[in-house]
């Protein structure tokens, strides 16, 4: 089990930031992810592994006004 945006969620061996973010389908164009606090480049989505019981904190950046 993992933290996801501080709601439980089922963690999978072998998952990835990348797989995460499509399994949730976010595809906002601007996207900030922290995992346990730590920010993760989105040049590494694809090889960052989410272990079990991390803590994933995934923000949308939205442009206002």
């Amino acid at each position: 089990m993992i933290r996801l945006n501080t709601e439980d969620y089922p963690w999978k061996s072998g998952m990835t930031v990348r797989s995460l973010l499509d399994e949730k389908v976010f595809t906002f164009r601007h996207i900030i992810v922290r995992v346990n606090g730590e920010y993760v480049p989105e040049e590494e989505y694809e090889t960052q592994l989410i272990q079990d019981g991390d803590d994933v904190i995934v923000l949308h950046l939205m442009a206002g006004g």
